[in-house]
């Protein structure tokens, strides 16, 4: 049975940009997920950390400077081993960062990591939309972090004027073409879009991201317009689909198509004809298994985003099960396997062991 994987999802902005309080949120509706999180603040007393106390299963707060210089690899490593710790039976990981933090640096000590008992979950810039133009004058490097990140928050948009708030996120689409944008008022965020759950996928084999129960249930008219902001799509198909129309398809995804996951059927005989897939961003990992016996060899496949067309990817896909080969070779799942993390005990090779990006990987390894 393949490893379980626990997301570490990495959260940054600003300082004053609302990450603790968008945390918060998130932690008051996951009465049925175990969430570990690492808060950092810039400070002798972690304010943050005593914010969200009481809220989370396990908490590791750290002191005393930024998250991406006060932990190199190995200190990270320490961290997620005590809340990868099976007795604890976190489902997620979240990391709340300084406001000072660089979101480049703290990505490669994840994707750095050794521990094989997580997957990276994505990074969340959150963006003030009151002092966004101020920000970016103070801090030139804003730019750079939207850039690195896999979804931005534009986080109090209830207080700047509708010809405001159009200007910023005409901002950030230059910045960052294509990067979903999500607009929030006091860190409401859906955790449907930040966080999918898979549905349509057979629960005993989620990847366990970020599976948050129901967010303020009492509240369906809020919850309905949080939906607004973003779309989903669900792809399920009975036979198997050509590997490389997929990568093509995966290669040049849509604009705002932010999280990806589920399981592909390419009938790749030598490699396990099943193939979990995690995208979250620019990120792209598969891990291949063998079909448990009786199970139907299916494709179901879960895309949700900002922006994007559902019918245009489901013809795509449609599309990759319609150009399908016969016979499945191994220069046909190529492309696939450059995205497979060779298992604890595999071959020695001077790869490292993470998922390779590909050409939109390139800000996450800046």
């Amino acid at each position: 049975m393949a490893t379980r994987r626990i997301p570490v999802v990495l959260v940054t902005g600003f300082l004053g940009s609302g990450k603790t309080t968008m945390l918060n949120h998130l932690l008051r509706g996951s009465a049925d997920t175990r969430i570990g999180v690492i808060v950092n603040d810039f400070g002798s007393i972690n304010i943050d950390a005593m914010a969200v106390a009481g809220q989370v299963d396990s908490m590791i707060p750290i002191e005393n400077g930024c998250l991406c210089c006060a932990a190199d690899s190995a200190e990270m490593d320490e961290m997620l081993a005590r809340l990868t710790e099976p007795a604890l039976g976190i489902d997620v990981i979240v990391i709340e960062a300084s406001g000072l933090a660089e979101p480049q640096s703290m990505i490669r000590t994840l994707l750095s990591s050794e521990n094989e008992h997580i997957v990276y979950g994505g990074l969340v810039e959150v963006v003030d939309a009151v002092e966004f133009e101020n920000t970016r004058e103070r801090h030139p490097e804003l730019d750079r972090h939207v850039r690195a990140a896999d979804a931005v928050v534009l986080n109090k948009a209830d207080r700047v004027r509708e010809p405001e708030r159009t200007r910023v996120l005409e901002t950030l689409a230059r910045i960052a073409p294509g990067t979903p944008v999500v607009t929030a008022e006091h860190g409401r965020v859906d955790p449907d879009f930040l966080f999918d759950r898979g549905p349509g996928v057979p629960s005993e084999e989620r990847f366990h991201q970020l599976s948050f129960a129901e967010v303020c249930p009492d509240e369906d008219d809020w919850h309905e317009h949080l939906h607004a902001a973003y779309q989903s799509a669900e792809f399920t198909a009975d036979r198997p689909l050509d590997p490389r129309r997929f990568m093509e398809f995966l290669d040049g995804r849509p604009s705002g198509l932010y999280r990806m996951k589920g399981f592909i059927h390419f009938a790749a005989p030598g490699h396990g004809e099943k193939f979990a897939l995690h995208a979250v961003g620019s990120y792209l990992r598969f891990q291949p298994s063998d079909w448990a016996p009786g199970e139907a060899r299916t494709t179901q496949l879960v895309m949700i985003g900002a922006g994007i067309d559902a019918d245009a990817l489901t013809k795509e896909l449609a599309d990759c099960v319609a150009a399908a080969p016969e016979t499945v070779g191994d220069h046909h799942m190529m492309g696939v396997l450059r995205y497979v993390r060779e298992p604890a005990d595999g071959p020695d090779t001077d790869e490292p062991d993470v998922a390779e990006p590909g050409p939109a990987d390139a800000s996450h390894m800046d």
